[in-house]
């Protein structure tokens, strides 16, 4: 019975001390994992892979207002967002530059090309495969949008979904911005 109990009491100090490790092991990663790009911050230019095989350069300085909207194919949120994205392109397209970035890391490919399709997005949508666009910009839920300046700043981190009107109030009261700045 001592036997048994010892190898129990090791255990449970070799588990207790993985917890401990785990939870308070790190706090720099843990300090740097608290930080997310916000408004006022520089957006970090990016280069992905779209659908179509192209290149695309996003973030840092643009010759518009950007949105970078940042999804999954299963998150039930981003299902419902998606017509409304679609209609802001359809709406704004000339003034604004719209992509759709999947987290494929965290996604299947072929389920995020079949919510493309079903969605009939007509802009951009990024491939984010080996996940490091959506960890350097912190993002852990979906949908998150960013709405970006043309110098480059975060004007919005959007987590979540908001309303058709609020995007509109958003869009165009940056737009506004965008032309006199």
């Amino acid at each position: 019975m001592n036997r048994a109990s010892g190898w129990f009491t090791a255990a449970f100090i070799l588990a207790a001390l993985a917890v401990y490790l785990f939870v308070w092991g790190d706090q720099t990663q843990v300090q740097a994992a608290d930080f997310k790009p916000k408004a006022g911050s520089s957006s970090v230019a990016f280069q992905l892979p779209g659908l179509d095989d192209q290149p695309y350069t996003v973030g840092g300085p643009q010759d518009k207002l950007t949105l970078v909207n940042f999804w999954a194919s299963w998150c039930g949120p981003c299902e419902l967002e998606a017509p409304d994205l679609q209609k802001l392109h359809e709406q704004y397209g000339d003034a604004l530059l719209m992509y759709g970035l999947n987290a494929t890391k965290y996604d299947k490919e072929r389920a995020a090309r079949q919510f493309v399709q079903d969605q009939k997005f007509t802009f951009p949508v990024l491939m984010d495969r080996d996940g490091k666009v959506t960890d350097m910009y912190k993002v852990n839920t979906f949908p998150t949008t960013f709405l970006i300046d043309r110098n480059g700043v975060i004007l919005e981190r959007i987590n979540g979904v908001i309303t058709y009107g609020e995007w509109e109030r958003l869009i165009n009261q940056y737009i506004g911005e965008n032309k006199s700045g």
